[in-house]
Formats: structure tokens, sequence, C-alpha cells
């Protein structure tokens, strides 16, 4: 595996090298010797898997609370998406800045998401499927957002939002008070 860390310190774009022959290709998505190598000690406690049938869709940006915050490993196994992490930390140097890069099938990159990213993604085609890692437990009351297209973040989406949940279209818009996790 290739990581390469994002402008945001601490997150990666991580992309398999597979194995290929005649067959087809194997690659391997985690190792713990390679992942302790960028800090990772945590153990994965939740293996997530999500359907998006329609281009155009946003779902995000999420977050958990501390003392909940999650490091998340993201990827693609269908489809291809615009993957979105937003920086919260406090006094980070890169508060509130943003990345996003494209996953997808095609290209099996992966996103390494640390603790004090909001995470969010708009699907560049019908029918995408995600699988996340978690390294924490889903904990309801402990779960907040930012909206897609909040003023203090400006979040260059590639594509006009064709769909997104009242639950995401509702996030509160942040103010000059917020101070990050």
């Amino acid at each position: 595996m290739i990581f390469t860390e994002n402008p945001l310190p601490g997150s990666y774009v991580i992309t398999p090298t597979p194995f290929t022959d005649e067959r087809g290709w194997f690659a391997r998505t985690y190792c713990e010797a390679e992942f302790e190598k960028i800090g990772h000690h945590k153990s994965w406690k939740q293996m997530n898997h999500s359907f998006t049938k329609q281009k155009g869709t946003i779902r995000g940006m999420h977050y958990q609370l501390p003392p909940y915050g999650e490091i998340k490993l993201v990827r693609c196994v269908h489809g291809a998406v615009y993957d979105v992490i937003v920086d919260i930390r406090q006094n980070s140097p890169t508060f509130l800045q943003w990345f996003g890069t494209t996953l997808s099938a095609g290209n099996k990159n992966m996103m390494y998401i640390p603790v004090g990213f909001a995470h969010g993604f708009q699907t560049l085609e019908d029918d995408c499927e995600l699988i996340y890692q978690h390294s924490e437990f889903y904990v309801p009351n402990s779960e907040a957002g930012i909206r897609y297209n909040d003023d203090l973040v400006k979040i260059e989406w590639p594509l006009d939002v064709l769909s997104i949940s009242d639950r995401d279209l509702n996030h509160p818009p942040l103010n000059l008070n917020f101070k990050g996790i």
C-alpha cells in the first residue's frame, strides 16, 4: 500500500498495490504493521457498508463528539464518489479546511480519516457502495454534522446536489464561535 498524506495532517489517501495476473487481481486493504507506521494503533470496532442509488447524492458531513471520536477508513467498492473531509480539530493549523478526492472501484483508493474530522461524500455515478471501518462504536446521541454547503467551509462539490437527507440538509450552520472538537 502507498500512503499519501493529504494537506490536512494525519489524513491519508491510501493506494493499494494489487497483484495482478490472468485471473484478475488481489490487494491488501489493511495491514496492522503498515498502518502503525502512520501512527494508527487502534483496532477497528465496527464495519459498515452503504449503498447510494442516485448520482449527485450527498451524504454528510458527519462526525461523533468526544469522547466517541472515531478514526475512519473509507473505500468505494462499486461506482465512484467524491470523498470529502473537514478538519474540525481545536487549535489545528488547518481548522475548517477541507480536502476532497475521488474514491472509486476502479482506482481502489481509500481515505484514512483521523479523529477530529467531519466526513461526507457525493456520488459521481448511480449505484455507489462504500465500506467503512470505524475505531469506535456508533453512539447515536453523540453524532453531529456540518452542512454540506456551510459558508465557513466552502466545499466545492463537483456536481449539482440532486439528493440529500433532511437530517443532513438541516445541520445548523457554523458560526465564528465554533471552536471545533
